[in-house]
């Protein structure tokens, strides 16, 4: 099953202002996008449970004419406070690389 880091062109974080974070999950493909937006796989409740953040607090969003998906949610530590290990969250997007998108050949 292919996972997210096979098929899609672009996955990458940053920060949405210093207590936010946003994710882009970017395909060059428009029927490999709409094959993966089909799954279902990526939702607010995929990024809850990958982030530890509760579901409400994701906001969700797939763009069609982009080919693309952007999830933003809450930092755990805002951005240059004590305890932040990522000032940019620039390597936020790490844990949707290894999400499976159960694609039929």
């Amino acid at each position: 099953m292919p996972k997210i880091k096979d098929i899609a062109q672009i996955c990458k974080s940053k920060n949405a202002g210093p207590f936010n974070v946003t994710i882009d999950v970017l395909f060059e493909d428009h029927d490999l996008y709409r094959r993966v937006k089909e799954t279902g796989v990526l939702n607010a409740a995929l990024f809850s449970r990958l982030y530890g953040v509760p579901e409400a607090d994701i906001l969700f969003t797939p763009y069609d004419t982009a080919a693309a998906f952007k999830a933003t949610f809450p930092r755990a530590i805002p951005a240059g406070d004590f305890g932040d290990t990522d000032v940019y969250g620039a390597q936020q997007h790490a844990p949707l690389l290894d999400v499976e998108i159960p694609l039929e050949a």
